[in-house]
């Protein structure tokens, strides 16, 4: 997949009919994660921001496209999308989501842009928290660029965070692949990977194979599971070990290999996401279409 490729939508992250409402925007990443972050309340955050959210409203991080969101940020307040809501406004979700709104933006734009999902090394420490943030190709600088959108000026100073969230260093967030390198090659414990109190070599491999699925385009939720995703540790052939392997080399820091990963990803069932997923939703299994 080319780096045109990475500036179109998916469709995850089109906004659909509600494209019109992109007119106005600003041009700059920055300005663009502001934006962003003047649109949606994270919901682990929210108290942080005075807010208290009925389950309903914690119910948004379930809206998983682009344009659902939209219509639900348009129904709190119609007002342009640069303009930023109360907190009460807002749209409740998630990291993934902060990620997959600025690919959106950027993609409209036509800047390429990706999710990418892995662990921050920044939440707490000596702990990898499963998170997701945007990476977008700097074409002046002619590399791939990771921002995490989430990252606001009370978060930085809350999680003591000392680099530039527009410019987040490859050792602060692991992509899902380097994850898997790490605990594979003995440079790291699994049990340090994960959030509360799920956490080990399944959750690194389920967000391996999910940063893949989202790197052909498919951006997934947090807990939706399929193929390896949904495999335990002990059900792992030799060959679904040198599966991903294989795809941790490939995937790499800016992904060198792409269209091996691209390949792999569209020829192989244990990757490749599914017509319907398993979404695990308040201690439950629900089989999801993502067919619109």
């Amino acid at each position: 997949m080319s780096l045109s490729a990475f500036a179109t939508q998916s469709a995850t992250t089109t906004p659909g009919a509600l494209a019109a409402h992109y007119a106005g925007l600003p041009t700059s990443v920055a300005a663009l994660r502001d934006v962003v972050q003047g649109l949606m309340v994270h919901v682990f955050w929210a108290q942080a921001y005075g807010l208290t959210l009925s389950p309903e409203r914690q119910g948004e991080v379930q809206l998983r496209w682009v344009e659902r969101q939209l219509e639900r940020i348009l129904e709190l307040d119609p007002r342009p999308l640069a303009d930023a809501r109360p907190g009460e406004r807002k749209l409740v979700g998630n990291c993934r989501d902060y990620s997959t709104l600025l690919a959106s933006f950027l993609r409209h734009q036509g800047v390429p842009a990706r999710a990418r999902c892995g662990f921050g090394a920044y939440f707490e420490p000596g702990r990898y928290e499963d998170h997701w943030v945007c990476e977008y190709w700097n074409a002046e600088q002619r590399r791939w660029v990771l921002v995490d959108a989430q990252l606001d000026a009370l978060q930085r100073e809350k999680l003591a965070v000392a680099f530039d969230p527009l410019d987040v260093p490859r050792d602060a967030f692991i992509v899902g692949g380097d994850a898997w390198r790490m605990c594979r090659e003995g440079r790291a414990d699994p049990e340090a990977f994960g959030i509360f109190d799920m956490k080990g070599l399944w959750f690194v491999h389920g967000d391996f194979v999910r940063d893949v699925a989202a790197l052909n385009k498919v951006e997934t939720l947090p807990w939706d599971g399929w193929g390896l995703v949904d495999t335990r540790d002990d059900e792992l052939t030799p060959d679904d070990l040198a599966l991903l392997d294989r795809l941790a080399v490939l995937t790499a820091g800016q992904v060198p290999e792409y269209a091996a990963v691209r390949a792999l990803y569209a020829n192989d069932d244990r990757l490749r996401v599914p017509r319907a997923v398993n979404s695990y939703v308040d201690n439950e299994v629900r089989v999801i279409e993502l067919a619109r």
